[in-house]
């Protein structure tokens, strides 16, 4: 079974909004904090969003506009976007991972990533 598989990517207009889901198997569900990578042409992968131990921590460029949530009864984790703008145009990735000394998000497996693409 693929540890994580996202689903939701598309095409979607600038103010619009698209929430992303990520099937995680159950092997992993509830032993890993979750998150939300993006990475878009050119440019350095990013850390969108995280959740662990019930807690959410978002990158600023997203603070506001995303959220990351667990659904425990289909072994899922979703990322609900609104207030799209073309600089969120991207791939996304869903990971499981864990904190560091340092509480630190360590990605440690990764999903195939689904595209994202905010345009009019």
């Amino acid at each position: 079974q693929v540890p994580l598989v996202e689903s939701g990517g598309g095409l979607v207009q600038p103010g619009g909004s698209l929430t992303l889901s990520c099937a995680v198997s159950v092997s992993i569900f509830g032993f890993y904090s979750m998150g939300w990578y993006r990475q878009a042409p050119g440019k350095q992968r990013e850390l969108v969003a995280f959740t662990h131990r019930g807690y959410q921590t978002y990158a600023d460029s997203v603070k506001g506009r995303f959220t990351i949530s667990r659904d425990i009864s289909k072994n899922t984790v979703n990322l609900q976007m609104n207030n799209l703008n073309p600089e969120d145009t991207a791939v996304y990735y869903c990971t499981a991972g864990q904190l560091d000394s340092g509480k630190n998000y360590v990605p440690v497996k990764w999903g195939q990533g689904t595209q994202v693409t905010v345009s009019s």
